[in-house]
Order: C-alpha cells, then structure tokens, then sequence
C-alpha cells in the first residue's frame, strides 16, 4: 500500500494520479521485486534449496559445478559480476538465446537459486595450468579471466568461441597503466555484445596483471606466427569473388551485399570474417513444428535435446513440446557453408574473401 507524503492537499492529489498510472507497471514488477528482495543478501555457503534449484534446472546445461559445457554453454560462476539480481531473474524468467525461460518458478525458488549462483565454489571448478609461474596478483586475476572471460577470449587470452585473441589486440598492446583495459571490461563493448562487469579496482587490475602475462607469453612463444594478418586474406581478385559470390558459390540464395551483408567487411575483418564466412557457426537456426493436429508453428530453436524441442515465435514468446508428440523440421542456415566446403578451392575463397571486404 502506498503512502502519501504530508504535503499539501494539491500535491496529495497530483501524487494519488501519479501512482495511479504507475499500478499497472508496479502490478507486473511485482514478481521480480519479490523474487529480487529475496535474493539481496547472498548467503555465505549455498543453501540446500539452491543447491537443488540449480541441479534440477541448470546443471544439464551449465554443469554440475557452474563450470559451463563448452562451446554451447558459459560458466556461471561470478555471473553476480554481468548481471544484476533483478537481471538474473529476468533471465530465469523469461529465457535467453537457447536458454529457455522458467516462467513458473515461485519467488522463494528463484531466491534461493540466484543465492547459490552468487556464491564462491566450494572447490576450484575452473583453475590454471599447473606449470603457469604467476606473481599472486596475476594468479587472482588468472582465475577471474577463466571465469567470465575464457568462454569468448580462450583460457590463455588467444581467442575464442566468439572473443577476439587478446594478446594482440590493439587496446592491451596500447594500455601503459590498466586504465584501458579496465574501462573496457567496466563498460563493456554492445556493440560487439561484449557486457560489463561489475569488478572492484583491485579485481581489474588483478585480471589486467593476467592479460599481460598472457601477451608476454604469447610473444615469446616459439613455433612460428600465432595468427593471420589482415593483408595476408586481401590477396584475392575482388571482381572473381563478385562472381562467385553470385554464380557458383549460391551465396546470393541467401545473402544479400545491400542487405544483411551491408557494412560486413566494418564489423569483421581479417580472420574473424573469414571464419564467418566457412562456417557462420553462431547463426541461430530455425524450426518448424507440426502438432498432433495438424497446426504448424515457426519460429527460432531455443532448446534442443533428445526429449524436447523448444523455440520463440515471432512474438518472442517461448513455446517447447515432447518430441515424441511432434514433429519438427530445423532449417539451419549455417548447414550451406558446411556443405560448401568440399567445393571450395583456395582460389575461390581468397577471391570471395578481397569481394567481402569491399562490403563497407
């Protein structure tokens, strides 16, 4: 119930219209404030209730420790430093990209679960090589990078799932005190879906010691050269490739220069886009469901596994059924670049590769 401070009575009834009009928004926080309210204080070791929460709910997916099932699934431990309480929830809620949505946990549950994540492992899930020589301020920051960074970046800071390689990247190579690395990771970079994280000073400075660990590693590795240059993949005939592009390699079956193509070549270059040009692995697939009485439904897959199959139609919502009451058919877009790949010749991919990058 909410109360009106002593004011005047002009004020009292502006007040009154104001919460009026807020009812309805407060009606549908309601749950996440509660659930929200619950969860501000995290307990010191994990209560028996999150520890179950979590088993029943998400250790298919993100393991048994937190620890995450590569490539498919991150970590979740330090998750509190992405995401806030009320985001959490959100997330539990309402699902995210594969994940699909738990709509019907109560209040208590989703407390106790966002207890359990918030909480320090009982047992290091995710640790350093064992011959890896830190000093103990690097060594603090080796185990936040494994935690929140290796998923994108790789564990030794070189690249990964969807992160660039750190050790060359021009930022680190450039950041004489921290004060940029540590902006980047505070802020994060949305336009190339890289978060923030919420980490003190000391914990920055700690995974910047990691970082240039890495780079001082990564420099005198022997073996050779640890990536490829932009001007090695610009060696290719551009109007061979334009050809290609729209000849035998079909791409323009699908993909368009003025469309979702448009401005490629300004988002990835070099490696990055070669690699989403053979196999555009993060591209999400779709699917269609034919119900026992004859309905179909489209929409993106959400959730895959041997006993159910679940996706988000057009209105985001999130709908999943047995797969031994349906049918369904997946329409994966990344499926025609694997089936090209015993077609390619090393001519046709560099001159694909110098058409791409006039894409701007």
């Amino acid at each position: 119930m909410y109360k009106l401070p002593n004011t005047n009575r002009l004020g009292q009834i502006a007040g009154v219209a104001l919460l009026a009009s807020a009812g309805a928004f407060a009606l549908l926080q309601a749950p996440v404030r509660a659930a929200s309210n619950a969860a501000q204080a995290p307990a010191a070791t994990p209560d028996k209730a999150g520890v179950a929460a979590y088993a029943n709910h998400c250790a298919i997916c993100h393991g048994d420790q937190r620890e995450g099932i590569l490539p498919g699934f991150p970590p979740l431990v330090g998750i509190q430093h992405q995401l806030t309480d009320e985001k959490m929830i959100a997330v539990i809620h309402q699902g995210k990209g594969r994940m699909p949505g738990f709509p019907k946990l109560a209040d208590p549950e989703v407390a106790s679960l966002i207890g359990y994540l918030k909480t320090a492992p009982t047992e290091p899930v995710l640790s350093l090589k064992a011959n890896t020589k830190l000093s103990p301020e690097a060594a603090a920051g080796g185990t936040i990078f494994l935690q929140n960074c290796a998923f994108c970046h790789g564990r030794d800071a070189m690249g990964g799932e969807t992160g660039p390689d750190l050790t060359q990247s021009k930022i680190v190579l450039g950041d004489k005190d921290g004060s940029a690395i540590s902006a980047v990771v505070r802020d994060g970079r949305i336009e190339k879906k890289m978060p923030a994280f919420n980490f003190s000073n000391s914990e920055l400075m700690s995974l910047v010691a990691f970082i240039r660990v890495r780079v001082t590693a990564a420099a005198s590795s022997k073996g050779g050269r640890r990536g490829v240059e932009v001007a090695d993949l610009q060696t290719g005939n551009v109007a061979a490739g334009k050809q290609y592009f729209n000849g035998a390699g079909g791409c323009s079956k699908c993909h368009s220069p003025t469309g979702d193509l448009a401005g490629i070549a300004n988002r990835f270059e070099g490696l990055r886009l070669e690699e989403r040009m053979l196999n555009p692995g993060n591209e999400t697939d779709k699917v269609t469901v034919t119900l026992p009485n004859g309905e179909a439904v489209s929409g993106k897959v959400a959730y895959r596994d041997e006993f159910t199959i679940g996706l988000r139609d057009s209105n985001g919502s999130y709908r999943s059924w047995s797969t031994d009451r349906v049918k369904f058919a997946i329409d994966s877009p990344a499926q025609a670049h694997i089936d090209q790949f015993p077609r390619y010749t090393d001519k046709d991919i560099h001159d694909l590769m110098a058409y791409l990058q006039t894409l701007r």
